[in-house]
């Protein structure tokens, strides 16, 4: 079944605002630093990820990264469940300051520090509207 003139009115605003978008895409994948962490299965059962940022005593994961995005892989086995994409300086607002996540210990020898970051926390409605708050309060500087 065909779309009617009705049905597409608002189509050219949501095409561009769609452009836009792939454009900041394209833009993540070429000429940008990007870091990509992987989690393996332990993620499935707890619905948590965890964001490294010391390690040794030293800053390390999103306290040294010098990327430009952040992607974080979701894996089931061997396989790439999906992908979690952050502009890093966005992703670093929320571990610091939009929520007080619990920090745990991990790696080898438990020498690093990891934000331990729930996933639907991550998405609810208080920390989208903290983000917001954050964001508008920044513009007003």
């Amino acid at each position: 079944m065909k779309p009617n003139k009705a049905d597409r009115k608002k189509f050219d605003i949501d095409l561009a605002y769609g452009e836009v978008r792939e454009d900041k895409i394209a833009e993540m994948l070429t000429g940008k630093k990007i870091e990509v962490k992987s989690e393996k299965d332990m993620w499935q059962r707890t619905g948590n990820i965890c964001i490294e940022y010391q390690s040794w005593g030293k800053p390390s994961g999103i306290e040294a990264t010098e990327s430009d995005y952040w992607f974080h892989n979701l894996c089931i086995g061997d396989e790439e469940y999906c992908t979690l994409v952050f502009s890093t300086p966005v992703l670093k607002k929320i571990v610091k300051r939009l929520d007080k996540f619990k920090t745990v210990s991990g790696g080898d020898n438990n020498a690093s520090r990891m934000f331990l970051v729930n996933l639907q926390k991550l998405f609810s409605t208080d920390v989208i509207k903290a983000f917001k708050e954050l964001e508008e309060d920044e513009q007003d500087d």
